[in-house]
């Protein structure tokens, strides 16, 4: 590589962006611990290598690989005993796999699955379980501490923030903001000629939609719709939008009474505040870079000083907020 000229490692470039292009890879897969080997081992065989077909990346190098992992999973063995093991529902090293679809997921059944894994593992190297919050995981869990009374079964810090999100995402004045919201996203993105308006402002940035499944979208989604108040009131009193055809438009007046609205603001204001240190929180434990038990309790006292701080400490006002993080 290093008597290859510019054009030369242009030419290799592209053909890699394009292969991700073609196939839809997502562009932090560059990040992958194994990307630069690849290449590197591709480099050392030189021109004339030919990649490995359809059929040995589905059996023989699959294959070995899962025989790599097995032999990963052996040697840690050796430590199991002198430092003990969590086992998570969903953890960092895969240990096995349960078809449950046609499972009655009772506590029973459970607690039976978390016996083959701990008696797989090995019963003393087992200190902790990990899994969701449900009723059927924490009987599960108590089950298995009666059977085993040195392994102790905590939930999922993770899980319990986006129930805590969840349960605050379906109070009704926070469902209604979510709503308001959600109509102006789209209302802004059905019309090109509005969207091309916002995107000419100095420093402007897309409006982030919330997702389907996470429920920290929706106060993301928020957020950012905070952060455009400024150029969605500059374009709803705007010549060129007054002037236009999509003023008349039957959801104009909506989208124009609520972009206009402080109260709406101010209200998006104050949920975004009262979340902040639950995002943050839910970030830090569902990261893999660093164990994050430590920061769950500082950061739920943080949440709730800041959730009576927003409400100058009105005990019923913020009390319904608190209520539902005492719950979970």
């Amino acid at each position: 590589m290093g008597f290859a000229g510019k054009d030369a490692i242009h030419k290799a470039d592209l053909a890699v962006a394009r292969f991700f292009y073609d196939c839809c890879i997502p562009f932090n897969c560059t990040n992958s611990f194994y990307y630069q080997p690849m290449i590197d081992a591709i480099a050392a065989i030189g021109s004339g290598y030919k990649g490995p077909s359809y059929y040995a990346i589905r059996s023989n190098l699959l294959h070995e690989m899962k025989k790599e992992v097995e032999l990963l999973v052996a040697n840690f063995r050796n430590f199991w005993k002198e430092i003990g093991c969590t086992i998570m529902a969903d953890g960092v090293t895969f240990v096995r796999s349960v078809d449950a679809s046609d499972v009655i997921k009772d506590a029973k059944t459970l607690c039976n699955l978390f016996i083959e894994l701990v008696e797989f593992v090995g019963v003393n190297n087992v200190v902790h379980l990990v899994t969701d919050n449900a009723a059927n995981y924490k009987a599960a869990g108590a089950m298995l501490n009666e059977k085993f009374p040195s392994i102790f079964w905590s939930p999922c810090a993770a899980h319990c923030l986006n129930l805590i999100l969840g349960d605050i995402g379906k109070m009704d004045h926070v469902s209604t903001l979510a709503k308001s919201a959600s109509d102006i996203t789209k209302f802004v993105y059905n019309h090109g000629f509005l969207l091309a308006w916002l995107r000419e402002r100095r420093g402007w940035k897309e409006i982030i939609r919330p997702g389907a499944t996470r429920f920290a979208t929706t106060f993301i989604a928020l957020k950012s719709i905070h952060e455009h108040k400024h150029d969605l009131q500059a374009l709803v009193t705007s010549k060129d939008f007054i002037n236009s055809r999509y003023y008349w438009d039957q959801k104009a007046n909506r989208f124009v009474e609520v972009v206009m609205d402080n109260r709406f603001w101010n209200d998006c204001a104050i949920i975004v505040n009262i979340v902040a240190p639950l995002i943050r929180l839910l970030r830090i434990v569902d990261a893999d870079d660093r164990p994050s038990l430590p920061y769950v309790y500082d950061g739920m006292r943080r949440a709730r000083k800041t959730i009576k701080s927003v409400f100058m400490n009105k005990k019923s006002l913020y009390k319904p907020y608190t209520r539902v993080i005492k719950q979970r």
